[in-house]
């Protein structure tokens, strides 16, 4: 598949996941033309408020390197360290743009992606030395956007800077009739002039390329929709996956509820839909707790373990599905349930103490509960 086609296909936004991972890597949207309009606008304002400054120290500085020293002339060896005097006072004059103009080269970087070091961009790229490559960028739509740029850039700013020269003309031919201070700040106001315009219409052109270079950006990154799939089952596992460690999970709970049905004191059946085994120790439980509960088949299973382990069983249908509802296993039962199920213990307690010597059997009598509706195993309301 060519790389055209590839790039047809990647109708798909790019992830967070994506847009991150690219961000790690360097990859994150450039802009020049910010980069050039925040150097060279932060550069003729520094310039504009230390100009005064500058220029003292300069005249100085000049002074300085143009006076004669005798004592040189007798002593050569002293003329590296008056060269490197001279060097440190021209830094020191200029150290204030130089500062603000390396500031915001920071600036750019802040303002399209952030701040961000990635070492993975040093590494060489060894597909991008494909001259087949290098030709479809040169020659492709890229090279076409390119092109409109760059001679977008030339007829914006070198407008600029002839307007701004047509602007500054007649002051700049005036300047040998007048005194050389004045001539001189007459020429220093001419250039900002033209700084000053040179940067609106460079700040014009980064207007319409940071968009432009989010848009591309964004566009490189776009995923098909295989890409978003695999992506998922990245990150939220596959689903085939998934579904069975929920089928390994729930035989797990299964398995554990049916070793503990043989602990149970009684399980409370609907008469085969429901079942619930209940366990009370009055020495180590504030309330009874639910050790197992099912519907359906596993309500059979819960019956057939109790029956093998002579566990009673007691129908109660109203209790059964209220414990289903409102219960949940391995934790104690709902409050509003605890006079029911009391009633229902101390009638297996009394089976259990019975003898035919005592009189008649002990019977349950009608187990009030508060009707509350139990979510059906089948959505069949009439269980």
């Amino acid at each position: 598949m060519s790389e055209e086609q590839s790039q047809e296909d990647r109708t798909e936004q790019p992830t967070e996941k994506r847009l991150r991972e690219a961000r790690e890597k360097g990859q994150v949207p450039r802009s020049r033309e910010l980069s050039n309009v925040a150097v060279l606008g932060a550069g003729t304002l520094a310039l504009m408020v230390t100009g005064p400054m500058a220029a003292r120290r300069a005249h100085d500085w000049m002074r300085g390197a143009f006076a004669f020293d005798p004592a040189l002339l007798d002593r050569p060896d002293r003329l590296l360290g008056h060269f490197g005097h001279l060097t440190l006072q021209l830094v020191v004059a200029v150290l204030p743009v130089l500062l603000v103009a390396l500031l915001a080269c920071f600036i750019a970087p802040a303002v399209m992606g952030g701040l961000r070091f990635s070492g993975q961009s040093l590494q060489p790229q060894f597909n991008r030395l494909n001259p087949m490559a290098g030709l479809k960028r040169m020659y492709g739509g890229e090279g076409l956007v390119e092109l409109v740029r760059s001679l977008l850039r030339v007829a914006l700013v070198g407008g600029a800077g002839a307007l701004a020269m047509l602007a500054v003309m007649p002051r700049l031919l005036r300047i040998p009739t007048m005194d050389l201070a004045v001539a001189a700040g007459v020429g220093v106001e001419a250039a900002f002039t033209i700084l000053l315009w040179t940067v609106g219409a460079m700040g014009l052109l980064a207007l319409a390329d940071v968009p432009w270079q989010r848009f591309q950006h964004i566009r490189k990154l776009r995923m098909t929709k295989q890409e978003l799939r695999d992506e998922f089952k990245q990150t939220e596992g596959n689903p085939e996956v998934k579904g069975r460690m929920r089928q390994v999970a729930r035989a797990m709970a299964q398995r554990r509820m049916m070793e503990a049905v043989p602990s149970a004191d009684v399980v409370v059946v609907n008469p085969t839909h429901y079942a619930v085994a209940l366990k009370y120790d009055a020495d180590k439980m504030r309330a009874p707790r639910v050790v197992a509960m099912g519907v359906d088949e596993i309500a059979l299973r819960i019956r057939e373990v109790a029956g093998k382990h002579r566990i009673a069983l007691v129908e109660a249908p109203p209790l059964a599905r209220a414990l289903y509802g409102q219960a949940k296993v391995d934790q104690e039962i709902p409050v509003n349930l605890y006079a029911a199920v009391a009633q229902v213990l101390t009638y297996v307690y009394q089976l259990r103490r019975w003898h035919p010597a005592h009189g008649p059997m002990p019977t349950l009598g009608a187990v009030a509960v508060e009707p509350t509706p139990a979510p059906p195993a089948d959505g069949n309301p009439s269980r």
